[in-house]
Parts: structure tokens; C-alpha cells; sequence
């Protein structure tokens, strides 16, 4: 009888049951969806790792004869080693007006590499016999439409030269690929290619010697021992320092990504879980306060006081249960979508998802408890009344006067408002929870939606305050100021200045990083550093320049002196102070200035990049200079970088705003709905009675919405707190170095915030605003209280 009952009960209520059941869907979905994607992607990159040998250990050098190779393998710790030639060149591409940027790689004339092994996706790997012969990268090959038996020309040891494509590759060493000066992936500006050891050799006068090596470590291998072996073997030939799969550029942004997933699944869920234990606990109160008589006739009758809290438990299971399944549909299929398209943005050449039941047993038991949890309260007080006590009308509150009436203003206070604020000052505790459950909805469009604001505040400052130049030029081998008279006759050409990167190991006692030493003019205009405050700083005639994260990673601050590492093969080390702290929002940075820098290094003044400002009226024919100008080896064109950067991340940002939309909306109306349904419930009788004394549908509607409107306006601004504490919260997780994502939120998102909660709350407030219109002033009336 008792389970007839419920099926009863649910009926009558099944738009509040079907409001807290979305918000527990959103729970579980959002668990299904960062848990199911983060493990396809764990478990498809591990096994593409696995297969195809990614290295652990990566190091470069200016050329290392090949007899040197069998030192590296006999490392202790080593398991496989790799020697292959890696150059940059600048691709020409027939029918495309820009110049590509082109990292070119080996592999071994027969068979294939140890490590970092290709998938060949289409065609054939270059036949050793025939010169020329190169795979490229699946995703530069697509978006050139490629096939096998095109052509593209670069220039190769000063001498342009035709290669020939006979195959479509992915490697998992670059899963992520991302042309020099870039941060996200361009697959028509920049593509992988790799020949034949002997064809490449011979091109760059490397014949008997490599300059790249790759390391799989040993099980119990010691990494740092291995570094260290590996650095002091390739010093004598220009080694530029070892480093890990934390420091190599794919492994590193997938890593990033991996990891925001994995916060997601650990914020989110327990939000809606959360918000739908206060909607359970707030219905099934008010189900119980009306049931009273019901309670204590079924105890009188000798139904025991666990099999009635069993009852109404299971009315909240029901709404979970069905919340939960609602979840599973969406998750799982949200996860796998999800997952494919990290798969193909990733350029993985299989994808690994499984629909793991403990995920599933996981999520559901945990709406499962979260309903359980909001429904003790009010089954504690049901098994508390005694049936005497039960069947006996409730108690009467006792009411005082309200603190407006005792000030004299509630003559002042429309009658609504009044009544509005009576009731909240009766009920403190519900009305708080109710503020602080309309707040979450705002704060998690704040929380969702600062990341927009965030990238436009970092476009501004990189692109605009500190990176104006037009393109960047990398140089095959550093000039003298004679060298860079070339660039300057290149056609357009009005401004140029020089740069100077150089790969250093920066070290204050056990902390040290590695990184590259930026040498700029003091007085740059293209290129300049910005200080924590967005505006430029001069660099100094010494010293040395830090970027705020990197300050912080070796734990330096300025006047502190660090130690400098060269890893230009010259085994020389220096001590410079810092000079000044800066901001960079992408990557860590060391700046110096290049006067300065060249001096430091004891050599004269040289550059092995450049800035160039040029006239736009003559970009065609700059291009076509560049590409036939050996002594550049890569082009980074500012305009297509950040292009690229709005468009990608303009997309994304597209759909995570949806989402968080969509997923504030179902709180809001959940909360909202729930709570005016409720207080309708209480004050039927009191608006009915309104209704019989004259007062028309609109009045009576104004007395129940006033208190909604009230609670709504207080909730917006504590939204916006709490939405700015999510903000923080997000920017301190995602900072890694690769970027460092700014605490900004623009009066827009408050604003768009706080729309979204008062739109959210309009739609619910019309759907309960119906049910007064239509209440039965006879029937409530003759209703009991």
C-alpha cells in the first residue's frame, strides 16, 4: 500500500521529482563525461606511447660523430637509444603565397627507428635509393591535400631541392605539433618531414654524424644520472642539454589538457550532487509537514518507524534512479564524443574507450547518496513523532514583529516586499540555502565563462603590448650585424631588430631550469618585454630578466644572483643578478639585453632571429624573398599565429559557454522551481483567501514573486563572489609552464551572469505563476490547516 502511495505521490509531484532529476543527471554526466574522456585519452596515449616507442629522454647538439653514439647506448640506465639529424627549414608550397615553417627528421636508411616510430597512414615509408624521397605529417599533408607523388621545395644546406612525397605519417612525438613561435597547432604553416639518414646527411653536411638523440630509459632507471651522462658526453660537441617528456612540447600540452579534464571530474559533479540534496531535503520536508496525520495514523495502525522512513526514502531513490539513468544516456554519450574529437585534434591514429562499469557504478551511487543525504534531515523528524503527536495539528508558529514594523517603515515598503521580507526573516535558514543555491548557478557561469575574458586580456598583452611585430625570422646559424644587411634589403622591409636565443640551464642551489636566454635591444619596439603592470621595460645594460613564473620556480626574486649554465656546447658557466621581474603569460622567459648577452658569452655582436616590420602592400613579394634566402630557416607570421589563436580557442570557448549555460540554467530552475512550488504549497490557503477578498491574480501573484525577485537580487551579487573564487580557483589549477592563464573577469561576464539567473528564474517563476492562476479558491479553502 505504502509503494501505491509513492507512485501517487510522484505523479502528483513529477515536475519537482523531474527538476532535482535533471540536476542530478548534470552530476553524474559531468563525472561520466571528465572521467570516460581523461582515461580514453590516458590509456590511448599510453598505448600509443607504448607501441610506437616515444622516448623519455630527448638532447640536441651541433654534430656529434656517429661513433660517439655507442658511449650513449652504454649508459647505465639506458634501454634504447636513437641517433637521427633534426634541422628547421622553410617550406615553399606550390600555390600558397606565405612561406610554411618545416622540421625535418630522420630516419635510418633500412628498417625503421628504435624510438618515436612512424604510423604509416598512407603510401610508403622513402626508398634509401632514390633521393628526394620524404613522408610528412598526416595533418599538414591533409590540409594541403597532399597525396602520395606531390612535390614541395625547401632549401637544404643553402641549396633548394624537390621532395617528393611518398607517404601520410603520425608520430607520437608529435601528437601536438606547433611551428616555432607558435603556442597552438597551424597544420598549413607547419608540417613534419621526414627522409632517409644518407639523403639528409649528405644535404647538411652531416655525413658520419647526427645531432639529435633519443633515450628509453631502463625500469629502474635513474633520470637524472642518465641527464647528466648524456650532457657531459655531447658537451664537446655543441650539446644543448637533455631533457624529459615534461619539457618536450607535445607530451607537455597534452599533459595540461589531461589534467583540466581531471579537475573537472573532481569540481563539478559534487556542485550538482550538492544542489540536488538541498532540492531533496526542501521537498520531501514540505511532503512530510503536509503528511503529518498520514505519519501518525500509520504509526497509530502499527506501521513501525523505520518501514515509514524507508517510504519516503524511496522517494527520493525513485528521483535519483531516474536522474541517474537520465546521466548515464547523456554522459556516455557525451564522453565518447568527446573523446573522439580530443582524438583527432590530438592526431592519434586509434582512440582506446571503454564504458567502464565502475565509472558508471561510481556516478550513480553517488547521486544515489546525495539524495539519501538530503532526504535524513526530514526522515529524522518522521521517525521522531510519536503517532499522538502526529495525528494532532502542528503547532502554531509564534510570530513577532518584524523589525520594519517596529521601525515604523513598513508604511514606506509596498505590501509585497513586506510579506516577502516577513517570511524570510521567519525562515532565515531555508532562505539562505535557497540564495546560496541560485548564487551557484551565477557563479558557475562566472567560473565557466572568465576563461574567455582571461584569453582576450592574454591576446592583448601578448600581442599587442609586448609581441607587435609583423613576422619573426629564425636565422640557420647566428649573423654578424654585416648578415642582417640582407634582411634589411628584403622587399618591405622597414623595421628590423635583432634577437638572440640561447639555451641555458638557470640554477639557485637545488632549483634549476632549463630554458633560453632572450637577447633583445634595450629599447625594443617590436618585441618588448612588459612588467607585471602591462607596460614596456627598458632592459638593462646587465643583468638578467625574469619572467614572473620562472622567478617563482627557481625561487629568486630581484638582486638575487643565479647561476647560468650554457648549453651551447662552450661548457661555461656565469653568474648574472636579477634585474627585474616581468609578466608572460606563454611559457617561462629569461631576457636579456643582446649587447649585454653577447658580451656575457664572450663573442661579438650576433643574431640568430629577427623582427621584422614590413609593408603590407608588398607581403607577396617579401615571401617569395624569404623563401629563397638560405641563411633563414623558419618564418612565424604574427597575424596567421593569432588567427589561429582566436579561431581555436574562440571554438572552444563557443561550446564550454554552452555548456555552462545550459548546465546554470538547470540549477537555477531546479532551485527556484522547487522552492516557489513549495511556498505555494504553504500559503495556498493565504493567497486563496487574498483571492476571495478581492484581490486580483496579478496582485496575488506579486505577493509569491516578491519574495523569489528578493531572494534572486541578493543571490546575483554573491553569485559574482563566488564566480570569482571559482575564477581564481581555475587560474591557479590550469597555470603550468607552457601558459599562465590571468585572473581577469570583464563587467560583461557579470552582467551576462547575472541575465542568464534572472532569465532562468523569469521561465520558472511564469511556470508556478500558471498554477496560481488557476488555484481553486473553494477546494484550498476547505483544505485543513
Amino acid at each position: 500500500m505504502l509503494d501505491r502511495k509513492l507512485l501517487r505521490d510522484y505523479r502528483r509531484l513529477w515536475a519537482q521529482a523531474a527538476a532535482i532529476g535533471l540536476v542530478a543527471a548534470a552530476g553524474v554526466m559531468t563525472l561520466l563525461l571528465g572521467v570516460g574522456t581523461y582515461r580514453a585519452l590516458s590509456e590511448t596515449r599510453a598505448a600509443y606511447y607504448e607501441r610506437y616507442g616515444f622516448a623519455d629522454l630527448f638532447a640536441g647538439a651541433t654534430r656529434v660523430p656517429n661513433g660517439v653514439f655507442d658511449r650513449i647506448e652504454a649508459i647505465p640506465g639506458v634501454a634504447r637509444a636513437d641517433a637521427r639529424i633534426q634541422q628547421t627549414a622553410v617550406l615553399e608550397i606550390e600555390g600558397m603565397t606565405e612561406p610554411a615553417a618545416g622540421q625535418i627528421l630522420t630516419i635510418p636508411d633500412e628498417g625503421e627507428s628504435a624510438l618515436n616510430r612512424l604510423f604509416l597512414q598512407k603510401g610508403r615509408l622513402p626508398d634509401p635509393t632514390h633521393a628526394g624521397e620524404v613522408v610528412v605529417s598526416e595533418a599538414f599533408a591533409l590540409a594541403h591535400e597532399f597525396e602520395p607523388g606531390d612535390t614541395l621545395s625547401t632549401v637544404m644546406g643553402g641549396v633548394k631541392r624537390t621532395l617528393t612525397i611518398t607517404g601520410l605519417v603520425l608520430s607520437p612525438e608529435f601528437i601536438y605539433s606547433v611551428g616555432p613561435g607558435d603556442i597552438l597547432p597551424d597544420d598549413k604553416r607547419f608540417g613534419v618531414v621526414w627522409m632517409r639518414y644518407s639523403d639528409a646527411a649528405a644535404a647538411f653536411n652531416l655525413t658520419g654524424a647526427f645531432n639529435a638523440v633519443s633515450i628509453k630509459l631502463g625500469r629502474n632507471a635513474n633520470q637524472a644520472a642518465v641527464v647528466d651522462a648524456i650532457d657531459d658526453i655531447l658537451e664537446p660537441y655543441g650539446g644543448q642539454g637533455a631533457y624529459g617528456r615534461d619539457e618536450q612540447i607535445s607530451h607537455a600540452f597534452l599533459e595540461s589538457e589531461l589534467t583540466g579534464l581531471e579537475a573537472m571530474s573532481y569540481v563539478l559533479p559534487p556542485i550538482f550532487l550538492g544542489v540536488a540534496a538541498f532540492l531533496v531535503n526542501m521537498t520531501l520536508s514540505r511532503l512530510i509537514a503536509l503528511e503529518r496525520e498520514q505519519i501518525g495514523l500509520l504509526k497509530a495502525l502499527g506501521y513501525r518507524s523505520a518501514t515509514i522512513a524507508w517510504h519516503y526514502v524511496k522517494f527520493c531513490l525513485l528521483i535519483a534512479v531516474g536522474g541517474t539513468l537520465l546521466g548515464w544516456a547523456f554522459g556516455a554519450w557525451a564522453a565518447r564524443g568527446l573523446a573522439v574529437v580530443y582524438a583527432e585534434f590530438f592526431k592519434f591514429p586509434f582512440l582506446l574507450f571503454q564504458d567502464r562499469p565502475d565509472v558508471f557504478a561510481i556516478s550513480g551511487a553517488a547521486a544515489i547518496v546525495s539524495a539519501v543525504v538530503g532526504s535524513l534531515h526530514a526522515v529524522r523528524q518522521t521517525v521522531a513523532l510519536s503517532p499522538a503527536v502526529a495525528m494532532a495539528p502542528p503547532a502554531p508558529a509564534v510570530y513577532k514583529r518584524f523589525f520594519l514594523d517596529r521601525l515604523g517603515l513598513t508604511r514606506h515598503v509596498p505590501q509585497g516586499l513586506t510579506m516577502a521580507l516577513r517570511s524570510l526573516s521567519r525562515r532565515p535558514v531555508r532562505g539562505a540555502l535557497t540564495v546560496f543555491g541560485i548564487a551557484l548557478s551565477g557563479g558557475l557561469l562566472v567560473g565557466g565563462q572568465f576563461s574567455g575574458d582571461s584569453m582576450e586580456f592574454m591576446i592583448d598583452a601578448t600581442y599587442f603590448r609586448a609581441d607587435r611585430q609583423q613576422a619573426s625570422l629564425v636565422f640557420a646559424k647566428p649573423v654578424t650585424p654585416t648578415g642582417l644587411e640582407s634582411v634589411r634589403r628584403l622587399p618591405g622591409v622597414m623595421t628590423v631588430e635583432p634577437y638572440r636565443t640561447v639555451p641555458v640551464k638557470l640554477k639557485n642551489g637545488r632549483k634549476q631550469k632549463r630554458a633560453a636566454i632572450t637577447g633583445k635591444l634595450a629599447n625594443a619596439d617590436l618585441s618588448r618585454v612588459i612588467d607585471l603592470d602591462l607596460d614596456p621595460v627598458g632592459l638593462p645594460e646587465s643583468g638578467l630578466v625574469l619572467s614572473e613564473l620562472m622567478a617563482k620556480l627557481l625561487d629568486v626574486g630581484r638582486g638575487d644572483r643565479v647561476e647560468i649554465e650554457l648549453l651551447d656546447g662552450s661548457d661555461k658557466t656565469i653568474f648574472l643578478p636579477v634585474s627585474a621581474i616581468v609578466q608572460q603569460y606563454m611559457g617561462v622567459g629569461a631576457y636579456m639585453e643582446i649587447g649585454a648577452l653577447n658580451q656575457a658569452l664572450g663573442e661579438g655582436p650576433l643574431a640568430n632571429g629577427a623582427y621584422l616590420r614590413f609593408d603590407t602592400q608588398k607581403t607577396d613579394e617579401l615571401y617569395s624573398a624569404v623563401k629563397a634566402l638560405p641563411v633563414i630557416a623558419g618564418i612565424t607570421l604574427q597575424r596567421e599565429s593569432l588567427r589561429l589563436f582566436r579561431e581555436t580557442i574562440g571554438e572552444n570557448l563557443g561550446i564550454s559557454r554552452a555548456v555552462y549555460v545550459l548546465l546554470s540554467v538547470v540549477i537555477v530552475f531546479g532551485v527556484v522551481y522547487n522552492s516557489m512550488r513549495i511556498q505555494l504549497s504553504e500559503r495556498a490557503r493565504e493567497l486563496a483567501s487574498l483571492r476571495v477578498l478581492g484581490f486580483t491574480k496579478a496582485e496575488v501573484s506579486v505577493i509569491l514573486l516578491s519574495e523569489l525577485i528578493l531572494l534572486t537580487l541578493i543571490a546575483i551579487p554573491v553569485g559574482w563572489l563566488l564566480g570569482y573564487g571559482m575564477a581564481a580557483a581555475v587560474s591557479e589549477g590550469l597555470t603550468s609552464e607552457l601558459f599562465r592563464i590571468p585572473l581577469y573577469v570583464s563587467p560583461a561576464t557579470y552582467a551576462e551572469a547575472a541575465l542568464v539567473v534572472m532569465a532562468a528564474t523569469a521561465v520558472s517563476a511564469f511556470v508556478v505563476q500558471r498554477r496560481v492562476s488557476g488555484l481553486d479558491m473553494i477546494a484550498v479553502l476547505k483544505t485543513r490547516e
